[in-house]
């Protein structure tokens, strides 16, 4: 039987809680809470400082819109974060996400609510963040995943593909079947 390793060791020897500190998630649907940007990028964090703060700001591309804030990282945010549009509240999801290091991060239909002009700074990250750790990412929209070393295409909560995106492409299945639909509805839009 398979172990499943982080870090080299079995997550069945873990406790519970060192196993949650190894991974990091940003979903769908953000949650920003009421403060400034700086706590809701450290969450509770004690001792980190802002270079770090910048740091996990700029590695995710949420620099560019903290710094022409008028009060950077002490910019307040409102109830939910309603004063900053989908896709700023995703790149601070990923700040917040690698902030803290994780061996694992999980990736949940977090491309699913943004516009074309973010997704390409998110694109950007996405493809910075694969050098922090292990990427697991749930997407509908295939250009999240076309750069990730193992697609799997599950239906009904059975794999019918698995590849990478240019194996996938070249079988011409229902891989092949869902990008060619996708790629035709962007043409159709104009994105």
């Amino acid at each position: 039987e398979g172990a499943v390793l982080v870090d080299g060791c079995d997550v069945r020897l873990w406790k519970l809680r060192e196993l949650r500190g190894c991974i990091g998630t940003a979903t769908q649907d953000v949650f920003l809470f009421s403060g400034d940007i700086r706590s809701n990028i450290l969450l509770r964090s004690e001792g980190i400082p802002d270079e770090e703060v910048w740091e996990a700001a700029r590695y995710v591309n949420a620099d560019g819109f903290i710094s022409r804030l008028d009060k950077g990282l002490d910019e307040p945010v409102r109830e939910r974060g309603n004063n900053f549009s989908a896709g700023q509240r995703q790149l601070l999801s990923f700040a917040r996400t690698i902030i803290h290091k994780p061996s694992v991060m999980i990736l949940d239909e977090a491309t699913a609510n943004i516009d074309t002009e973010t997704e390409i700074l998110i694109q950007d990250s996405l493809e910075k963040m694969k050098n922090i750790g292990t990427m697991l990412i749930v997407a509908h929209r295939l250009s999240t995943i076309q750069h990730a070393d193992n697609i799997i295409l599950l239906s009904h909560g059975q794999i019918q593909e698995q590849g990478t995106h240019q194996e996938l492409l070249h079988r011409k299945g229902r891989y092949y079947q869902l990008y060619t639909l996708q790629y035709q509805k962007q043409q159709l839009s104009g994105q």
